[in-house]
């Protein structure tokens, strides 16, 4: 392809508004632009990278044999209210009418709508597996879009879905997809790690996200410093931190006027947080809920969540609310006489004795506090682990890193199924729920990832795989006939071996400008047509080195795809 017919508007100052590396560069070498906050256009260099990206995806999927289609991004309400998830996407999914008051909403994700298509074709177990996927845009609110097309309204995603006759069968499907996705990375040139992670959907105890580590991620993941665990901190467990068991004390009532906070408390007894069982109230649809986790812990909403069951809604309780279940101002509540629904108590204070609590009344704790003796509840692990905590596997110090997701696979298993009855009969004659695996990648953010990994001061360095061309054909001086001759001739013979793989840059103007251009877009292999040609030899360069090759004209077919394969 010749440049001087392209449409990639590069520009040499760093937009204002974008924050991060993959911005910059995305914007400065014309691959994206803005519309309006968390929407962005992709111009014709950043679709060739999107292309790239597709092409490896789709071949990956086919090899196990999963079908292409392309559902509808508008979706009736009446599929997501079928499954639940209706009112408790919450204000991310924009919905709207059409002129006839039907609802409708803007696909955030599709298992609703895969669903309903293999429900309406599937009746016996003869007809499953299934295997299909879909590359679409999706919709959702942001309510911070930022990063460029990192956290956008609007973004492309490969959305995966496996059918299957049983939990065993599914668990294949599963197991086939995480190194399918593993393959696409590797293919793409991403640095990932895989990390155990919520899947969002209830009863989905498998699930595992990709990421990259970043500073700029909104996640953040347990790693372990010595084997291979690592973890979305949402789902991360840890060794429980265990102090020497006291001789259990007889309770003790404490006036503590203006003690209403952990620090507070730590100053009054002169006791570290962790002797403090520290109680939060939450609501969760109708029922208030109690957990209680050491001082010097956090609450992991999603492990009370996943630990409750399916809810409609699940938040802290209002001051009003913590009144009436303690009978206490804010600050002062207690597991000892809560008047709450339920009671989740972490395994940290379970084990633990002679704990500080509130006492359910204002300007009172209580000291001394034990499980089981003092008051009951469901143990369970409701802590969010920290820096240093030790690693469930193999008991070495954890670290807490910022993540970026990519990619996705979790398990729902029957979940769809059973609430949008998606049945089969099976071979012994009974109905049965069709069991389903879905597996995501965001393909924007993909790209911008491997920006965030690929780039040095003078621009993008892609990899060979995804790269928008893998060569540039650069004359230095269209005023010289041989020169632009000799280039000419080296685009053709490549563009016959590469086919539109291989540009041009037949721009009148500086060569400066053709090698700066050439280096933000990022394309692997530079060959220039200039001074050395009266010796017969041409400059070739790699993007990623500072190291120049003389080779002969005649050769630079064959070199090329040497190197490009070398490369890949």
């Amino acid at each position: 392809m010749r440049m001087s017919k392209m449409f990639i508007p590069t520009m040499r100052e760093i937009p204002s508004d974008a924050e991060i590396t993959s911005h910059q560069l995305m914007v400065r070498s014309g691959m994206i632009k803005r519309t309006a906050t968390g929407i962005y256009n992709q111009l014709p260099l950043g679709m060739r990278v999107q292309n790239r990206i597709e092409s490896i995806i789709r071949e990956e999927l086919e090899n196990v044999d999963y079908q292409e289609m392309l559902c509808s991004a508008l979706i009736p309400s009446e599929l997501w209210q079928e499954s639940g998830r209706w009112t408790r996407r919450g204000a991310e999914m924009f919905k709207l009418k059409d002129r006839r008051g039907r609802e409708y909403c803007l696909g955030p994700t599709h298992e609703e709508v895969f669903t309903d298509i293999v429900r309406q074709e599937v009746s016996s177990y003869k007809q499953l597996p299934i295997r299909l996927f879909q590359i679409q845009s999706k919709y959702r609110d942001e309510r911070k879009p930022r990063f460029g097309v990192i956290r956008t309204k609007s973004f492309t995603m490969v959305d995966a879905y496996s059918f299957d006759l049983t939990k065993e069968e599914m668990d294949k499907s599963y197991k086939e997809m995480k190194k399918v996705f593993s393959r696409i990375l590797d293919r793409c040139g991403l640095e990932y790690i895989t990390v155990e992670a919520d899947s969002g959907i209830d009863g989905s105890p498998a699930s595992i996200e990709f990421m990259i580590q970043s500073e700029i991620g909104a996640d953040e993941i347990a790693i372990c410093t010595e084997c291979d665990y690592s973890a979305n901190l949402e789902r991360a467990h840890c060794f429980d931190r265990h102090f020497e068991n006291e001789e259990i004390k007889p309770i003790e009532e404490v006036y503590t006027p203006d003690a209403g906070t952990i620090k507070d408390l730590e100053v009054f007894f002169g006791k570290d947080a962790s002797g403090f069982a520290k109680t939060l109230i939450y609501e969760a649809d109708d029922k208030r809920i109690a957990v209680i986790v050491r001082g010097d812990r956090a609450v992991n909403e999603i492990k009370v969540k996943n630990f409750i069951g399916d809810v409609e809604s699940f938040t802290l309780a209002t001051d009003d609310t913590v009144r009436e279940v303690t009978g206490a101002e804010v600050g002062f509540a207690g597991p000892i006489g809560i008047k709450a629904d339920r009671i989740l108590v972490d395994s940290e204070v379970a084990s633990a004795s002679n704990m500080i609590a509130g006492a359910n009344k204002t300007g009172y704790h209580i000291k001394n506090v034990n499980f089981k003796r003092d008051f009951d509840g469901e143990v369970g692990d409701f802590k969010t682990v920290s820096n240093g905590d030790r690693c469930p596997i193999c008991g070495a110090p954890m670290k807490i890193r910022r993540g970026m997701e990519i990619a996705h696979i979790f398990e729902p298993g029957y979940k769809f199924s059973e609430k949008m009855n998606a049945t089969y009969k099976a071979e012994n004659g009974k109905t049965e729920y069709i069991h389903m695996g879905c597996y995501e990648i965001g393909t924007e953010r993909l790209t911008a990832a491997l920006i965030e990994q690929n780039n040095d001061d003078s621009g993008i360095v892609w990899p060979m795989s995804v790269a928008p061309f893998k060569v540039v054909v650069v004359p230095v001086n269209l005023k010289n006939e041989d020169v632009v001759h000799t280039a000419e001739n080296i685009y053709m013979k490549l563009k016959e071996v590469i086919g539109n793989d291989v540009l041009i840059d037949d721009r009148t103007g500086s060569a400066g400008v053709k090698f700066k251009d050439s280096d933000l877009i990022g394309i692997p292999i530079r060959i220039t047509v200039g001074r050395d040609l009266r010796d017969g030899l041409v400059e070739m360069k790699l993007r990623d080195s500072d190291e120049r090759e003389l080779i002969s004209v005649s050769s630079v077919v064959e070199v090329v795809r040497d190197k490009i394969s070398e490369l890949r």
